[in-house]
């Protein structure tokens, strides 16, 4: 994709681009096409004012293009939600260290979503006597890839254009090769901004793109296809995968072909039909009981990827399940000592180092299972009676899902979400979570993803709690500035809910006052009005509706008017709570 999904008409550059190289910035932003990274986002910073420029007159502001954000946390939240749906980095940058200090949480973020990311940034110039007095000064730091090079997959500051070349290829290659994550260039500002001395070459990409070998054996694989063969009650796990359609129908026909119950997981993004036969109960974030009972009663399990394999596990009765364990991942090579992202050691009987999508194609090929072609099912949608009165998350989204009707792409939902309330038939009907449950993450993921479906016969919705939109709803700027249609429904309870459960556990354990659980959570007097906030960022506002009668005209007004191209907020105020799945969980059990 080359950014032709943004109008052509929008920050057009005057004039036609400059032609050959002449400064160190060029060099970079020509790197950045041949590598076909399609956007950049970024909140304007002087330290890489050179590669703006670059940019915007060298490159005609076309692959990249350029996308202008108002925090560097939607910067690189727009980047984590284009690679949600595309499996590929684009850019971001941020200005020098205190754009970098805005920006970790995002980066965070995606780093542990495992999703590829290119993150530039830039320092004031090494070369001390370029510095200009005071701000060059305090916006240079020494090892600046120090804030965050222990949640990045690789980090470089190279100092002259022909190390840049190299850094960018290498950033690149290793942001998009699985275990994926983000990555993180410096661009010292006096290697930008310094002329070129001689011409240099643009650098051959084709070749700087080693792709690794699989890695899994034929005697692995052949070894693993005898366990799920031999099995009598063999159990999926199905984690990090992604949104090929060929790919979800190869695990549909190992399932099918294994006749193995199949669980799935709202960390992440949809993996598996949720109303199929074979899929246990509704997908959670926490381990349910059917989960729970299913694991105590395999003799194989098979995890692809599955996010916190041995938590889950270790939520059998009797602390571990007696099935034997095959693990499919390549994660354990980012794991660190800083991050607990890696989540509890989980205990393996065979691993098989190699992506999911990679093996499962091995495993039905060994075990003789035809692959139909991918077809998605749809659900009908459900037979509302008319309602009246407070509105439950529940109802929100069941009058949600009649009005939006079919072909819709759930960006992300909030903690109270049931999903029971809205089967899963397509790898893009759901994205997953922020990763690292970052608050103020989801408008700028909703907007990277919208983006990435722009065109698409898909429409985006994203149903965010009121708290990650207030920290985040300035990314809604972006989306209407640049034609992003998006909906977004703000399932708003006036209250940082979740913490009032933190509370209310602390004040039963403590035998203390239950009635005070609100205090320092409750977002109310005054009444923060998110229609105009959304209003205010260049959307259409809906709301506030407090009452399910008022539901349904609401919401068929706000999915038409985002099919025609707009950016919809909907603010609808819902009662507090959570789904059955994560009731016993919320509060920090």
């Amino acid at each position: 994709m080359s950014g032709a999904n943004i109008p052509t008409d929008i920050e057009r550059p005057a004039g036609e681009p400059a032609g050959g190289a002449r400064f160190g910035s060029d060099i970079a932003a020509e790197t950045l096409r041949l590598l076909d990274i399609p956007y950049i986002a970024l909140n304007p910073g002087s330290s890489y004012r050179g590669l703006h420029d670059s940019i915007v007159n060298h490159l005609g502001n076309d692959r990249p293009r350029m996308l202008v954000c108002l925090h560097e946390e939607s910067a690189v939240a727009l980047a984590h939600g284009w690679a949600k749906v595309t499996g590929r980095p684009m850019a971001a940058a941020v200005h020098s260290n205190v754009g970098l200090f805005h920006a970790t949480m995002a980066v965070f973020n995606a780093w542990c979503d495992r999703v590829p990311l290119l993150l530039l940034g830039a320092t004031g110039p090494v070369d001390a006597p370029k510095r200009r007095p005071w701000i060059d000064w305090i916006h240079t730091a020494q090892d600046q890839g120090a804030v965050l090079r222990n949640f990045i997959k690789f980090d470089a500051q190279p100092a002259s254009p022909a190390a840049a070349q190299e850094a960018l290829a290498r950033a690149t290659w290793l942001a998009g090769t699985a275990p994926m994550g983000p990555v993180y260039v410096n661009l010292d500002a006096g290697m930008q901004e310094a002329a070129l001395t001689e011409p240099l070459p643009p650098l051959n990409v084709e070749r700087f793109k080693p792709r690794p070998d699989g890695g899994v054996s034929a005697a692995a694989i052949d070894q693993a296809a005898t366990m799920l063969r031999e099995a009598r009650a063999p159990l999926i796990l199905m984690g990090r995968v992604s949104r090929s359609t060929a790919a979800w129908a190869a695990r549909l026909a190992l399932a099918d072909g294994l006749h193995a119950l199949v669980a799935t997981d709202m960390k992440v993004g949809a993996a598996f039909p949720t109303e199929h036969s074979l899929h246990i109960g509704q997908p959670t974030t926490f381990t349910g009981p059917d989960l729970t009972a299913a694991l105590a009663e395999a003799d194989v399990i098979l995890s692809l990827d599955w996010v916190d394999l041995g938590g889950t596990l270790r939520g059998c009765p009797g602390g571990m399940p007696e099935g034997k364990v095959i693990q499919v991942s390549l994660d354990h090579h980012l794991h660190n000592g800083w991050s607990m992202d890696h989540q509890a050691f989980p205990p393996v009987d065979l691993l098989l180092e190699g992506t999911p999508d990679a093996v499962v194609s091995e495993l039905v090929r060994v075990l003789g299972i035809i692959v139909p072609p991918f077809q998605e099912s749809v659900a009908p949608l459900p037979t509302l009676a008319p309602g009246s009165g407070p509105i439950t998350i529940g109802r929100m989204a069941q009058e949600l899902r009649v009005a939006a009707g079919e072909k819709v792409s759930l960006l992300h939902l909030p903690l109270g979400w049931n999903a029971a309330d809205w089967p899963l038939a397509h790898p893009l009907d759901y994205l997953g979570g922020a990763g690292g449950a970052g608050l103020g993450a989801g408008p700028g993921i909703a907007v990277g993803a919208a983006l990435a479906l722009k065109g698409t016969d898909r429409l985006p919705v994203a149903v965010l709690g009121d708290g990650d939109f207030l920290m985040g709803v300035t990314a809604l700027w972006t989306a209407a500035h640049y034609r992003i249609p998006l909906l977004v429904v703000v399932a708003n309870n006036r209250s940082l809910y979740n913490d009032e459960m933190h509370q209310e556990r602390m004040a039963r354990a403590r035998n203390r006052p239950v009635e005070n659980k609100w205090i320092g959570q409750r977002l109310s007097d005054p009444d923060i009005d998110l229609a105009a906030m959304g209003q205010a960022q260049g959307a259409i506002g809906f709301g506030p509706v407090a009452d399910a009668a008022d539901l349904p005209e609401v919401l068929a007004k706000a999915v038409a008017a985002a099919r025609a191209g707009a950016v919809v907020v909907v603010d609808a105020r819902v009662l507090p709570g959570y789904a059955p799945a994560m009731a016993g969980s919320a509060g920090g059990g």
